[in-house]
């Protein structure tokens, strides 16, 4: 891990691994063009990470005294603390809108993909058929809405496209492939997000 003794206490350190939820949070940070310092972190969890996380998961996002390690809580924070690139419509009623998409892009999508994406010690085998049928099927469905904005529900990139585009991009580790004849919007949505500068900056 990184020494943050050795780092000024304003800066934002994120501790992550190659998973969804870290991923989340670096397209968070490169969306808004935010200063990180970055210690990737693999299989093993060094003992210091439970000072800050007592869960022991990743992603941790540092500065000075605090420690955040669930990623809608680290979303707020970043975007109540800077103000460029905001991520949430101005009005308080589409704000709320826009956390409830986000609330139900977690509750029906994230839920099937992240028992896809499980560690094989916990896969099961009968549940990750059923999970990712329903979510394939869901995708394929809701297709059409992507042909209406540029991005999800919105003209401009916003929280429900971060926690999406990082869903999108491990569909074929989840093995779903998405046929193009009826899912052209989804697929169409899907290129301009992998395109943009923060979502090539998150993979890195």
């Amino acid at each position: 891990m990184i020494d943050a003794n050795n780092i000024p206490s304003s800066q934002l350190i994120l501790y992550a691994d190659d998973g969804y939820d870290s991923h989340v949070v670096r397209l968070i940070l490169e969306e808004k063009k935010l200063a990180y310092y970055l210690s990737r972190l693999h299989s093993e969890r060094p003992e210091d990470l439970t000072e800050l996380n007592p869960y022991h998961t990743l992603p941790v996002l540092q500065q000075r005294e605090i420690a955040l390690y669930e990623i809608n809580v680290i979303f707020e924070y970043l975007e109540e603390r800077y103000h460029t690139n905001k991520l949430l419509p101005d009005t308080p009623q589409e704000r709320a809108q826009f956390r409830q998409l986000a609330w139900r892009i977690q509750r029906d999508w994230l839920v099937l993909g992240k028992r896809l994406l499980m560690h094989p010690d916990s896969f099961n085998k009968a549940q990750s058929t059923l999970a990712k049928k329903q979510l394939a099927d869901s995708l394929i469905t809701l297709s059409p809405l992507f042909a209406h904005k540029s991005y999800f529900m919105a003209d401009d990139f916003g929280w429900c496209d971060v926690l999406l585009a990082p869903l999108l991009w491990r569909l074929e580790e989840m093995d779903i492939v998405l046929p193009p004849a009826i899912s052209r919007p989804l697929l169409d949505y899907q290129t301009r997000v992998f395109e943009r500068k923060s979502f090539q900056a998150s993979i890195r």
